[in-house]
């Protein structure tokens, strides 16, 4: 009944004073502007207006993983500050600028004050919080250290957001000069190498094979480019859902991915530090080892590395040892194995892990930082081979009749 009333709630605007006089105003969702004015009387707020705010931009913006990692240091900080669970919610709503994330922290909130304990709410939004997240809530509500465990929640996914956005920014780059080459070249053919073909004919004389070549690139570009455009929508809109679907595809994609020079460096060392940081935080919350490695696999990115932490997980509940396990899968460095290995003698595992993670966490920030070094010049270079060469396609014929005459 509490979730058939969260999806009819709609956002209102509200102002009002504080218990100090001060003006205030802000944003919530409710199922009514009556349930509004309830609900900020309850926090100390006199409301003077409230109205509903209109189907806005933002109803459509959907809930980011860096919304939850925001979400998830606000509930953290207010853990610690000893305010009460349901209370925290309230503030957090209120806040947040995403109407989207307000709905949702207001759906969780209606549950924990319907009775559920804070990891079965937050299971009912799968989308959102996946099986680690809602685990390591659990393990902190046994164990009566829901502050602490948030807290290391909090501190895994704004690191794990960090080097998400890493990984994105290094794979930005080749993108963008291929989509600059593209564009570039594509305008010169379309629009600037007719105008040459035009003042050509006039010439009356055969024209250099590089010219004529480039020419009929352009008439060709001209004739089906449309054509080519729509073929290459469709096949990405096509691979695209295949990967989504079929497990096949992804795992040669993730495969090829990590062969490609530069970038497979990168997406590597990124796997090994998202492994590294989610085995450190679920085994310093008290999830044994092999369960903690049943939600490493999903939390590393990229299918083969998924494949192989759920070997490992299957070779340690036979009782192998993590690092000789780690070692047959024949994906990890040394200094990882040896780091694993000196954790696992010494009894502190997740600190290994966590200097594991630091270290290769570093070692993707400069990666990306030593390719948006190279990538500069780079572009510029394509861009001057690409417009140098067509530039001198169509001034060979002049030069050539400047030398006959």
């Amino acid at each position: 009944m509490a979730r058939a009333s969260a999806r009819k709630q709609v956002p209102f605007r509200w102002e009002g004073t504080d218990r100090t006089g001060r003006p205030v105003r802000g944003r919530t969702v409710a199922i009514n502007a009556a349930a509004v004015r309830r609900e900020l009387r309850r926090q100390g707020v006199a409301p003077t207006r409230v109205r509903k705010s209109g189907p806005l931009l933002g109803m459509t913006r959907r809930i980011a993983t860096g919304d939850i990692a925001m979400f998830s240091r606000q509930l953290a900080t207010m853990m610690n500050a000893g305010i009460p669970l349901v209370q925290a919610f309230d503030i957090i709503g209120a806040g947040h600028d995403n109407p989207s994330m307000q709905k949702l922290v207001l759906a969780i909130r209606t549950d924990i004050e319907g009775g559920t304990a804070l990891a079965d709410a937050l299971a009912r939004h799968p989308a959102h919080f996946d099986d680690l997240y809602v685990k390591l809530v659990a393990a902190g509500e046994r164990a009566g250290a829901l502050d602490t465990l948030l807290e290391k929640i909090a501190s895994y996914k704004e690191k794990s957001e960090a080097i998400r956005k890493k990984v994105q920014r290094a794979l930005f780059y080749p993108a963008a000069v291929v989509a600059v080459a593209v564009v570039v070249t594509a305008i010169l053919l379309i629009y600037v190498i007719p105008e040459f073909e035009s003042l050509f004919e006039g010439f009356g004389a055969a024209l250099p094979a590089f010219t004529r070549f480039v020419i009929d690139i352009s008439e060709f570009v001209r004739d089906t480019g449309w054509s080519i455009a729509l073929a290459g929508s469709l096949a990405v809109a096509a691979y695209l859902r295949a990967r989504r679907r079929h497990r096949g595809v992804r795992r040669f994609t993730d495969r090829l991915s990590l062969r490609l020079p530069v970038i497979g460096s990168i997406l590597t060392r990124a796997a090994i530090a998202r492994y590294a940081r989610t085995l450190a935080t679920t085994f310093a919350a008290g999830v044994p080892l092999v369960e903690a490695l049943e939600s490493v696999a999903g939390a590393t990115g990229n299918s083969v590395y998924e494949t192989a932490v759920l070997a490992l997980r299957d070779d340690v509940a036979a009782g192998q040892r993590l690092q000789q396990a780690m070692y047959n899968t024949d994906l990890f460095p040394n200094l990882v194995i040896q780091m694993v290995a000196v954790g696992e003698e010494s009894g502190s595992l997740d600190a290994m892990a966590a200097k594991v993670a630091d270290f290769y966490e570093a070692e993707v920030e400069h990666a990306v930082d030593g390719m948006s070094t190279l990538i500069e010049p780079l572009v510029m270079a394509v861009l001057g081979v690409l417009v140098g060469g067509l530039v001198v396609a169509m001034y060979l014929p002049i030069f050539r009749m400047g030398a006959v005459i």
